[in-house]
Parts: structure tokens; C-alpha cells; sequence
């Protein structure tokens, strides 16, 4: 399975490249082959037999490394050797990696053998990476993460890392700014001469393949729920040391990447951390925006002759359209992929941080999924009753607010996004998995584990916040605070235990 699983999640996001820098003449060779990939992608999508009779889902968690001290371990290359397992890969830090889970379907028990999947793999991994003096933490941020990390040899040995940095930076032409205040007053406010704090924002990618004919329904069923998944799963609440929103790996990775200047901002320039503007129709408005809108990042051409192949019944690998999909980072992105010579599509959810422990990432999968599927299949869908603007301010609120955020929801008006979800949104999900096969032990289990944080009021920012709060009331510094929850939520990682349910005594 470690090779279907590389196949079918190996987007070019991952995927070396040969240069670390591109001249005049091979961007512009780029460009070209992109707008021919484009347009025989839209071929394609009138007239080929795309997989997806039984659909599959998929999910890359990223993963911290620590050393006994609980900070940043850079030694990815070798806890990788000591892994020895291809389903972990490198990330773009030292300090990270990356476990890929093979793709599989949704009906019947299948999410309960995958947290055992999970949970087997992820024990392995933290018991060899011992061998490297390394722990492995499933988190949004890794909170002891400071700006002296970033000053010596922090990032990963891969041309496509080295190239993206020198691209982005080449296209700003200055210092990335970074400016986030959070609720206490606590502010992060400084610049960064490459994209290291990029590194820092660990998520959790779901996707799930669709028909071409159900694109469009699915990706703004996804694109309506961003800000209630976030609510409900948010666990970054500290950066450089600093407490600032409760999911502040979305402001972070908006600003990290941003390839604009001042003067760009204040004309419009459309950020590459992009949320979007408007509902869609087909997949090909989002592979056209892509193009229409933004600049080469990485100009790797290959060889490959697409319309030859079309014409010749072959599927297409369309590699410069992927790897120029994989540079333009909305929180659901569009997928087209090959896998034995069978084209598919997939809508990539990137709105969730990884973590906490394993029941919490399946419990996140689980509402995803369900939600999505019901409102896909909903007769007036909401995004027909619901402004674009309104999603995207619903997602807003949520990453800095967390499960306190108040939401607009058609039908509630303003409304808690936790009291959204227990009246609403949960009752979907179970009618969602429910229509998707799955059982009623799935169902119970980790819509159980969402009820419980809205009950509670507590998801991964929350306990966390909690925790140091605590510490600190108890003497401790704040370095010393944020090292104690860190050990703390470990331990309550490898225990499996859902985080709501977690002590908040130290």
C-alpha cells in the first residue's frame, strides 16, 4: 500500500525538481506548457472517463521533531533513515516530516482500522526516531519553535525547497513581514529574510475523490464549513512564543508565503495563500484562476507531449499544470491525478492543523467527510443561500476566535460556531457518513469526540492555552510553560486520548 499511497497523494508538492533557479527563457517555456496543459485539461473534462466509481479519500499528516528538551530537533534526514518506511518524507524544515496514509474507502468499519493504522505507525516511527534523539509531535505549531531556530541550517537538503524560497523571495524583492496580534495584547512583529516560518504551519490534508460532474458542489460544500472546521479544531495558539489566534497557522502561512510587496497588497494583488472569490461551476474555473492569476513560482518543464497522448488515448500526467496547482495554496485545492493510467480528481482539504492525537485527527476526518457530503447532496445548497464574502468572513473569525467565534449561517443568523455545530452541523455529519456506508460505530465514535469539544468548549488551542496559563500561574516562565505543555501533550498524544478529555492540571 506505501506505493499507491505515493502515487496517488504524491502532488507535486513534494516532488523534487532538478534547478534551484530558472532563467528568462525556461519561465517562459513554462508558461506555455501550462496554458497547453490547460487547455487540454479542458478537453479532458468534456470528453474523457475520469475514476471515480468508488470513491476514495486520502490524508498527509506533517509532523514535528523534538529532542529531549522538547525543542526543535533539525535531523529530519536521519530520523527518516531510522523510520525507514515510505510513508514518511521530508518536509520543508529540518524539523519536520511528513507520514502519508494510503488512500482507501469510507463505508463500514474502515476509519476504526485506520486509527489503528495510525496509531501502530505513528508508535513505530516515535520508537525509532529515538535512535536520532528525536520525538514526534502532532501539532498546528510546535509552540517551543523560537526566531534563533531559524538562523542556522534550518532547511531541508531538496532543490524544490531551496528553488521555492529563492523563487518567492525573487518575486517579492524584500524581507517577508510578519505582523499577528493575538487576543491578550501578545504580538509577533518582525521580518524574515526566508520562508522558515512557513515551516512552523503543520496541518492535516484530507482529500476525497469526486466525479467532474460533482466537483463543484463538493469544493464549496468545503469552502462553507473552513470556518466551523476550524472552530472546532484549532491548535496553534502560540508562535515565537507569543499566545495570537487560536488557529494562528492560518495568518502565519498567508504571511510566510506572500510573494507581494506593499504597493502589490495595496493594488489588489491576489495573495498565493488564497481563500478564493467566489463560488464555482467546474473545476476548471479553479485550474484557470491558477493560471490567470499567478506568476510562476517553480519553471520545471518536462518532456511530455500531452496532446499526443490525448489524442492517443493515453491520460496525460499534465506535470507543469500540477506543479503550478501545487504553488498556488487555497485551503481547497483542486487535484488532478494519474494512477495506472487512470486520470481522477480530488478536492484537497488543507484547513486543519495536525493533531492532537489520533482519535482527535480521525474525529476532524470524520466531520469533514460527513458535512460535506450532505451538503453536496442538499437540494438548496448553501452556498446558494450564503455570500461568498460570508464564508470567507466565517473562516476568518474562526481562525482567530476558535470555538468562541460567532458565524453567519443561513437559517441561524449570527451564531456561536460550537452551538452551529451541535444543532446543525453534527446532525449532518452523521446523515453524511451515513449515506457515505459508514457505520454506526464509526459514526459514534468520532462525532462523539466533536460533540464532547462543543460541549466542553475545549479543542487543541484551548487546552493548551489552558495548560500554560497554569504553569505560569505557577512560577514558570513562559519558555519553561510552553516546554511543560509540550511534555504534557505528548504524553496525552500517545495515549490516544481526545483532547477535550484531557486534565487541565499540570
Amino acid at each position: 500500500m506505501a506505493r499507491v499511497a505515493a502515487l496517488w497523494l504524491g502532488v507535486p508538492m513534494g516532488v523534487e525538481v532538478e534547478a534551484k533557479t530558472y532563467s528568462r527563457e525556461e519561465r517562459q517555456r513554462y508558461r506555455e506548457k501550462v496554458r497547453q496543459n490547460l487547455d487540454v485539461f479542458e478537453r479532458m473534462l468534456a470528453s474523457s472517463r475520469f475514476e471515480f466509481e468508488r470513491p476514495m479519500t486520502g490524508m498527509e499528516l506533517e509532523l514535528n521533531l523534538v529532542d529531549e528538551q522538547f525543542q526543535p530537533r533539525f535531523a529530519n534526514l536521519e530520523v527518516l533513515a531510522a523510520i525507514a518506511d515510505s510513508d514518511f518524507q521530508t518536509e520543508l524544515a529540518q524539523y519536520n516530516i511528513e507520514m502519508n496514509v494510503s488512500p482507501r474507502p469510507l463505508p463500514g468499519d474502515s476509519a476504526l482500522e485506520l486509527e489503528e493504522d495510525l496509531r501502530r505507525s505513528l508508535n513505530n516511527a516515535e520508537t525509532k526516531a529515538h535512535q536520532a534523539h528525536a520525538r514526534i509531535v502532532p501539532i498546528g505549531i510546535l509552540p517551543t519553535i523560537m526566531p534563533e531556530h531559524f538562523e542556522g541550517d534550518w532547511i531541508t537538503a531538496n532543490n524544490r525547497y531551496t528553488a521555492l524560497n529563492d523563487s518567492i523571495f525573487y518575486a517579492r524583492g524584500e524581507d517577508i513581514y510578519l505582523d499577528i496580534e493575538g487576543p491578550t495584547g501578545e504580538r509577533v512583529n518582525t521580518y524574515s529574510d526566508t520562508i522558515a516560518p512557513e515551516s512552523a504551519c503543520t496541518s492535516m490534508q484530507l482529500h476525497l475523490q469526486v466525479a467532474p460532474a460533482d466537483f463543484a458542489d463538493y469544493w464549496n460544500a468545503a469552502q462553507a464549513i473552513v470556518g466551523p472546521q476550524l472552530a472546532v479544531g484549532a491548535n496553534s495558539p502560540y508562535f515565537f512564543g507569543k499566545r495570537l489566534h487560536s488557529e494562528t497557522r492560518i495568518e502565519l502561512f498567508k504571511q510566510a508565503t506572500d510573494t507581494r510587496s506593499i504597493e502589490l497588497k495595496n493594488q489588489g494583488v491576489r495573495p498565493r495563500v488564497f481563500f478564493g472569490e467566489r463560488w464555482i461551476t467546474s473545476i476548471f474555473d479553479l485550474f484557470e484562476e491558477n493560471v490567470r492569476y499567478f506568476p510562476t513560482l517553480l519553471a520545471e518543464c518536462s518532456d511530455e507531449d500531452p496532446i499526443a497522448l490525448l489524442e492517443a488515448g493515453i491520460a496525460p500526467q499534465l506535470p507543469e499544470l500540477r506543479l503550478h496547482n501545487g504553488t498556488v495554496y487555497r485551503w481547497n485545492r483542486p487535484i488532478y491525478d494519474v494512477v495506472d493510467g487512470k486520470p481522477h480528481l480530488r478536492v484537497e482539504n488543507r484547513v486543519l492543523p495536525a493533531g492532537p492525537s489520533m482519535i482527535d485527527v480521525l474525529a476532524n476526518a470524520a466531520f469533514y467527510y460527513g458535512v460535506v457530503r450532505s451538503l453536496a447532496n442538499d437540494e438548496r445548497p448553501v452556498w446558494t443561500r450564503m455570500s461568498f464574502a460570508a464564508a470567507e468572513e466565517n473562516f476568518r473569525r474562526c481562525a482567530r476566535d476558535g470555538i468562541d467565534a460567532r458565524i453567519y449561517w443561513p437559517g441561524f443568523g449570527e451564531v456561536r460556531a460550537d452551538e452551529l455545530v451541535l444543532r446543525h452541523l453534527l446532525p449532518m455529519a452523521h446523515e453524511g457518513l451515513t449515506e457515505w456506508g459508514v457505520s454506526d460505530r464509526v459514526r459514534d465514535r468520532y462525532l462523539g469526540v466533536i460533540e464532547g469539544r462543543c460541549l466542553t468548549g475545549v479543542n487543541g488551542s484551548v487546552w493548551q492555552c489552558a495548560m500554560v496559563d497554569r504553569l505560569e500561574a505557577g512560577g514558570l516562565d513562559r519558555p519553561m510553560a510552553l516546554r511543560g505543555m509540550l511534555e504534557r501533550y505528548i504524553t496525552n498524544v500517545h495515549a490516544n486520548i481526545p483532547v477535550h478529555e484531557w486534565s487541565p492540571e499540570p
